[in-house]
């Protein structure tokens, strides 16, 4: 299984991004995949997940209202609308699923918010 991420970049306060998780590998359908952040200096933080069929999803409290998590099993791909977007998200984005037992994750995608 491979994941790469895309979509990062700068933006505003208050802007919206949309990241992008690409997978090969396994069957897409058969793993959910997670969103999580990482900013230098501090743990990685969890910011959302979405099951194989996409009919469950969850989020961070801390991106709850802000952020959506949605997935196309057809094109392969996870995506993470992000909105209202406060200078406290700026973070590198991974995706990661587990499969077999094992975690993958992608390269990290820079999202940046100028306040």
């Amino acid at each position: 299984v491979q994941l790469q991420a895309s979509g990062g970049g700068l933006v505003q306060t208050g802007g919206s991004l949309t990241l992008s998780c690409a997978s090969s590998g396994g069957t897409f359908s058969s793993y959910n995949i997670g969103w999580f952040r990482r900013t230098p200096g501090k743990e990685r933080e969890f910011a959302a997940a979405i099951s194989r069929n996409g009919g469950r999803t969850y989020h961070a409290p801390s991106v709850k209202g802000r952020f959506t998590i949605s997935r196309d099993n057809i094109k392969r791909a996870v995506y993470l609308q992000m909105n209202s977007l406060k200078p406290e998200d700026t973070a590198a984005y991974y995706c990661r699923t587990i499969f077999r037992g094992r975690a993958y994750w992608g390269q990290g995608t820079q999202v940046t918010v100028s306040s």
